[in-house]
């Protein structure tokens, strides 16, 4: 007898057993135990205790299949980790864009496929919750700065207002230190530039701080950036704030600015990409030989610039908004900085730019082969870490890509 039978021939004999003498209660409850095999005081306590209820049993809810099948989590991970790692957000934004690629490279059926495009940000969190939690921990550095002349900050202005620009012309420039556990010595910097309104990010490794060195780097991006460059804001470090980066300014035509001392939120989106673009890149290794500078700026003029800049889309901050006492931040869609900068060319903003040929070699490169370009330049270059003067915790980069 299962469970549902037990229960109607406990409905059945109740009432009947409520009613009866105590002889006839007897033999109900025997018949009762031997017909369902319940244990005596079990059955006693059934059949005093509360009526059962008339109505009929629920039938049990069938759990719902998954709707996304192992195939659609299999490619999305190995997307994830092909494109650096990014959030669930922009990693849903960058799906559209990198799907020609994923069907050349991964053969998905077409429910599969449509799979991919359907999926939402949250979904893509929950399922690859497991994965993240094999990639190693962030650990944050900063840059060594030193102090620069007092006499140059009073000539150089002071921002201390918000960006405001609507127009992809003005950049934060700082730099990264590569030195290791001692500062001593010269070791290289990476030089990194990005545009406040677009997000398009340029770098540059150069060996030691010294004022010829910043300079070519300056001009070599200068020459890169794929709209004109018209203003330039630094933090307080010397290696920016001098005479001949002042007078390349000026020669440049380049509005110079500098931000408040001890307030890293006034160059906020330099310090992002310091971290998205250089330091969970190379790590906190010391480099500081010219092999390991020129295998850097190998990477950051080819594979790595065209990875960042034309395949990975970035969400901007849009507002604040106060609700009680949280402050919610409101982001617009993530795109690429390809994508915001032809958005300005369509509104006759850009007309001086020419983006076709940044399209077209999008369209004719592959992001996977790119990112699987980088991972291996990244082996060669942390080869040429020194090894006795980098940290001895083991450096966890997060840029291991298999396929």
């Amino acid at each position: 007898m299962n469970g549902r039978s037990r229960r109607e021939y406990l409905l059945a004999i109740y009432s009947r057993y409520r009613q009866a003498d105590l002889r006839e209660k007897q033999v109900i409850l025997n018949e009762f135990c031997r017909n369902s095999g319940y244990n005596r005081k079990y059955a006693i306590r059934l059949l005093n205790g509360p009526g059962p209820d008339p109505r009929p049993e629920r039938p049990r809810q069938r759990r719902r299949s998954a709707t996304y099948s192992a195939g659609v989590i299999a490619i999305l991970g190995a997307l994830w980790e092909a494109a650096g790692y990014p959030c669930a957000v922009r990693l849903r934004a960058l799906l559209p864009l990198w799907m020609p690629w994923v069907r050349k490279r991964f053969r998905p059926t077409a429910g599969t496929a449509r799979g991919l495009l359907r999926i939402s940000a949250r979904q893509i969190d929950r399922r690859l919750e497991e994965r993240k939690r094999r990639v190693g921990q962030r650990v944050y550095g900063g840059t060594r700065r030193s102090k620069a002349g007092t006499l140059l900050k009073h000539l150089i202005p002071l921002r201390t207002d918000h960006w405001q620009e609507r127009l992809p012309r003005f950049a934060e420039v700082d730099l990264v230190s590569h030195s290791g556990n001692s500062g001593s010595g010269e070791f290289a910097y990476s030089l990194n530039l990005t545009d406040v309104h677009t997000g398009w990010t340029e770098t540059r490794a150069i060996l030691g701080k010294g004022r010829q060195a910043v300079l070519d780097a300056l001009e070599e991006i200068q020459a890169a950036l794929p709209f004109p460059l018209r203003g330039i804001n630094s933090d307080n470090g010397s290696e920016f704030i001098n005479w001949h980066v002042g007078s390349w300014c000026a020669h440049h035509q380049v509005q110079f600015s500098h931000s408040r001392p001890y307030k890293q939120d006034d160059n906020a989106y330099i310090e992002q990409k310091n971290w998205t673009h250089v330091r969970k890149l190379m790590g906190w290794d010391r480099y500081d030989t010219p092999q390991a500078v020129e295998a850097m700026n190998d990477l950051y003029r080819q594979e790595l610039r065209l990875w960042l800049n034309l395949f990975q889309p970035s969400a901007k901050l849009l507002k604040k908004v106060r609700v009680g006492s949280k402050l919610r931040r409101r982001y617009d869609l993530p795109r690429t900085p390809l994508d915001r900068l032809q958005a300005e060319q369509e509104q006759e903003v850009m007309a001086g730019v020419q983006l076709a040929a940044l399209a077209q070699l999008r369209e004719a490169q592959d992001p996977f082969e790119l990112s699987r370009q980088i991972d291996r330049k990244l082996q060669r270059i942390y080869a040429l870490a020194h090894t006795r003067q980098s940290p001895r915790v083991p450096n966890i980069k997060l840029r291991r890509v298999t396929f």
